[in-house]
């Protein structure tokens, strides 16, 4: 039955897959891929060779799925939703665009971002921990996305006629993923010059410069935040360690970039110069989250501390006191994040992600009472929080208000439906009442998202065997679909 492997089974790692970049570039290496570039055909065709819009987007969407089935993606709505919001605000300054941008958060600490083909850009959890301000990540998205309208990947793809889509992936994988000496080593002399291929030129890189200074000026974006990232980045200890951003240290005029970008900067009239406060308290919440629950423990407890320290604005000190109770309760040392926790909620009662963080703390220590008090908050402080919803299900769920938690985990799907824990939660409470075909798919999806090959096997057979009407059957369908995408990726 679905309820005991349900509740021998629930020691899932959420953070604890630490894949490195040339794994997944020797698993790319290795894997058959399900589909083929797609013919160009008709005005397309004429207009981009033999590289079309629609064999971008298809290589764009095999790339994202190959991610999302190799690597630990950030699944928290609110910071997702937040660099959605920013690529959004980059394209106003665009001309119009043949596909939309999509953005994923990739939990690693490599100081990186990137852009492929048909709009998907990735960023690494390192990248956004290291940037002073949200200007600073918007210059340097900027960039990446100005690789993707000036077709620079596209074009030398164009050029290359015995070039695959399975090299081609591979070749994309270390050229954003991994380091040179051992993506050589991997790949092979052939896939290795593909790679060298995709590499960005000078002209290409001088081009996503003035080109993304451009769409970060025609939004209300501080244009200077592109240089000043480059600059962050330029830092000694960005420079020596291994996480140096790959659209860096492939070209060393650096600083003669960043030259040219100044010159034009002092060019152009008009341009917001002053920090906006209240966004600069929006990037401050969304780093803290990410510092507080993917950064590494140490350096960012002394970030943490070395900022209550230093005392200042109420509402940034918060936060602070919120990003180490995440340290705290990761180190499951309850009794201070209980207090870091406290001290943050205190401090800004009216945040509806310090209170949501705080239910979640204790809801997960077992202090009901409070958690239902800060997550009853929360909900109705922003009812599109789909994380503090989430918990607030299983808050409904554990007090038997079985259809109410239905409801929600039903809704929440709606918007995330990649997240493998909804999907457990969600069948948990299928199958207390009773709706045993439904609950064994979405146990199926939940393990398919986590990529466990053989859990998921068995419980998309155990939902066939229940699978009668003709819209369960339909459901089946939609599952397989989506499981032939992903499941070509597997080991």
């Amino acid at each position: 039955m679905i309820k005991s492997i349900v509740s021998q089974n629930r020691q899932r790692r959420t953070g604890g897959c630490k894949f490195t970049a040339l794994l997944l570039l020797l698993c790319l290496l290795f894997q058959p891929l399900p589909l083929e570039l797609l013919e160009p055909q008709g005005a397309e065709a004429a207009l981009f060779g033999e590289f079309t819009i629609a064999d971008e987007a298809k290589m764009g969407k095999e790339f994202d799925i190959l991610v999302r089935s190799r690597l630990p993606l950030v699944q928290d709505p609110e910071i997702i939703a937040y660099f959605e919001g920013m690529a959004q605000r980059l394209t106003k300054g665009m001309p119009p665009q043949p596909f939309e941008f999509k953005v994923s958060i990739i939990r690693h600490n490599a100081i990186n971002a990137f852009a492929v083909p048909g709009g998907y850009i990735f960023i690494h959890t390192g990248l956004i921990t290291a940037m002073s301000d949200e200007a600073q990540v918007a210059g340097v998205l900027a960039h990446e996305m100005a690789h993707v309208t000036q077709r620079h990947i596209a074009g030398r793809i164009e050029k290359s006629q015995a070039i695959t889509l399975l090299s081609t992936l591979g070749a994309l994988a270390g050229a954003f993923l991994g380091g040179e000496a051992g993506t050589a080593a991997l790949m092979g002399s052939m896939a290795a010059g593909q790679a060298a291929l995709l590499n960005y030129s000078r002209a290409d890189e001088s081009e996503a410069d003035q080109v993304g200074l451009n769409y970060l000026a025609a939004t209300d974006y501080r244009p200077i935040g592109m240089t000043q990232a480059f600059k962050i980045l330029q830092r000694p200890q960005w420079i020596t360690g291994s996480n140096f951003p790959s659209y860096l240290s492939t070209h060393p005029a650096i600083a003669e970039r960043i030259t040219d970008v100044d010159a034009r900067l002092k060019r152009m009239r008009d341009l917001k110069s002053n920090l906006d406060e209240r966004e600069h308290l929006e990037f401050l919440r969304i780093q803290t989250l990410v510092r507080g629950r993917y950064a590494d423990y140490e350096p960012s407890v002394q970030y943490f501390n070395e900022q209550i320290r230093k005392g200042g604005d109420k509402a940034a000190l918060s936060l602070d006191y919120m990003g180490l109770g995440l340290l705290q309760a990761r180190r499951n040392q309850v009794l201070e994040a209980t207090a870091s926790f406290k001290r943050a909620v205190e401090g800004n009662p009216g945040d509806p992600v310090i209170i949501r963080e705080a239910g979640i703390f204790h809801y997960l220590k077992g202090n009901r009472d409070e958690a239902v008090k800060l997550l009853s908050q929360a909900v109705r402080l922003n009812s599109r929080d789909y994380l503090a919803l989430f918990y607030y299900a299983r808050l409904l769920e554990d007090s038997g208000q079985q259809v109410q938690a239905l409801n929600y985990y039903k809704d929440i799907l709606r918007y995330i439906p990649e997240d493998w824990e909804v999907h457990q939660y969600y069948a948990q409470a299928l199958s207390r009442t009773n709706q045993m075909f439904m609950a064994n798919l979405h146990m199926a999806y939940s393990f398919m998202y986590e990529n466990n090959v053989k859990k998921t096997a068995q419980f998309y057979g155990q939902a066939q065997k229940l699978a009668h009407s003709e819209q369960e059957k339909a459901e089946l369908e939609k599952f397989k679909l989506t499981y032939a995408e992903r499941s070509a990726y597997w080991n």
